[in-house]
């Protein structure tokens, strides 16, 4: 955990906290989505939506990872991939409803962070970024 030990490591350990708690919001927010999703899309004849193309826990694999940072990983899988189904859901609640294109369509192209993140599986990488931050 070679980042901890920056220069400005106290942040890292100031902003844990608030990340983590976070989670809760989260579980609530996944819990109420889970029963709109089931009783409405059934009611309404739309195709659910598949949890397991949001969530990959497929991290924790990867042997370079200290246990906080799989910790880490699993933390930002869930939360990130729920965020993703529950715009999902919305999206195709939205299309049922009101399938209008908005007169200024908001530029939210999704997930082109990635393009900066590592390669699964290439330490060397991940490494790199890290000690950027």
């Amino acid at each position: 955990m070679k980042h901890i030990f920056t220069k400005y490591w106290w942040k890292h350990w100031l902003s844990v906290p608030f990340i983590w708690f976070m989670l809760i919001p989260a579980v609530i927010l996944h819990a109420f989505l889970e029963v709109y999703h089931q009783v409405s899309f059934r009611l309404y004849g739309i195709d659910r939506v598949k949890l397991s193309t949001y969530i990959a826990f497929d991290r924790q694999k990867l042997g370079y990872l200290s246990t906080i940072d799989k910790l880490n990983c699993a933390y930002c899988s869930y939360v990130n991939g729920i965020f993703a189904y529950a715009s999902e859901i919305g999206h195709r609640t939205e299309y049922y409803w009101c399938a209008i294109k908005h007169a200024n369509q908001p530029d939210n192209p999704a997930f082109t962070y990635q393009d900066k993140f590592a390669a699964y599986g290439d330490s060397e990488a991940f490494e790199s970024i890290r000690a950027s931050r």
